[in-house]
Order: structure tokens, then sequence, then C-alpha cells
């Protein structure tokens, strides 16, 4: 196989997941744009918005390429049922995202307690970390599972598609899952 054809194949499958992730990161920005209220009520929150984005494509765009390498070594089949290696993973993926989400909190209050800063009780903060990323967990871990699976099955290399697809899904899920959780927060405490 050439260079030219590996490129080629590359760029024709990426591409259009790639454009899809700048529209992805609007959409994301949209929600955040919008958010002024919540962002006003619960000061600190947006201190806590890229540490929490970036915690998404870590720990679930580490979840595909798990899949992705299971997949191409013949150890998972890409199919939607459970077994032991795919539930795993999954169950990894969503403690490990609400234990950084919680990380996140407590090195937001701390950061700006210590600077001085006004912040939101850090009760408000962890209920919002933990509950958004939760939401976001759940949404992101049956995106991904998806995108690995269905691309696979389309003789695509989901290691292409990991990234990019995680990239726009966890901005999107992530804001989207964020402002859910500030408005329940906002409402019960």
């Amino acid at each position: 196989m050439s260079v030219r054809s590996v490129v080629s194949n590359a760029y024709r499958s990426a591409l259009p997941v790639v454009m899809l992730s700048a529209v992805g990161g609007l959409l994301a920005g949209t929600i955040l744009g919008g958010m002024d209220t919540e962002l006003r009520t619960v000061r600190g929150l947006l201190v806590m918005v890229p540490a929490f984005l970036a915690i998404r494509g870590s720990v679930y765009g580490s979840l595909g390429s798990r899949l992705s390498s299971a997949l191409h070594q013949g150890l998972i089949e890409p199919i939607f049922e459970p077994n032991e290696r795919l539930v795993n993973a999954v169950l990894a993926a969503l403690l490990n995202g609400l234990a950084a989400s919680l990380a996140a909190a407590l090195l937001t209050f701390g950061i700006l307690s210590v600077l001085d800063t006004s912040v939101a009780p850090l009760r408000v903060l962890v209920f919002i970390a933990l509950l958004g990323g939760a939401l976001a967990g759940v949404a992101l871990t049956v995106v991904i599972v998806v995108v690995v699976f269905v691309g696979y099955r389309r003789g695509m290399n989901p290691d292409d598609l990991v990234g990019p697809a995680m990239t726009t899904a966890g901005d999107i899920f992530g804001m989207a899952s964020l402002f859910v959780a500030t408005r329940a927060a906002i409402a019960l405490l």
C-alpha cells in the first residue's frame, strides 16, 4: 500500500468526523454562552468547565481506545450484547469519570479559596460535578460504544474515529450535563 493511499484513506474516514467536531464545538460553546445566569449564580463554575470537559475526553477517549484495541485483537465482537470485558471497561470508565469530576470540584474550590476568590459552597460544586459527570458518562459511553462498533462493522478503523467523536460528544454532552446539573443544584440546594 502506498503512502498516498494510506493518507487518502485516513482523510476520507476521518475528515467528516473532524468537520462534525467543529460543529459540535460550536454547539458546546453556544450552550456555555447561554449559561450566563448559572455562571453568575454558581461562582467558580466557569473555572471548573475546562477541567470537566478535559476529563470527559481523557476518560471516555481511553474507553474508546480500549474497545478499539480489543476489537483489533479479537477479544470482543462488535455486537451490542454485554460481555465481561465490555462491562468492566464501561464500569471502569464511569467510576474514573466520577472520581475525576469530584477531584475537579475539590480543586476548583480549593484553588479559588486559596486565591481568596468568591466561590460557591463545596457541596454545590461537588453536586454539580457528580451529577454532571454521571449524566455525561452515560451518554458518552453509549456514543463511544456505538461509534467504535458501527465504525468497525463498516470497515473503518475505530482508532481514527475515537478522538474526533469523543471530542465532539464530550464537549456537547459535557456542557449539556453541566447545564442540567447546575439548574438542578440551583433548584435543590
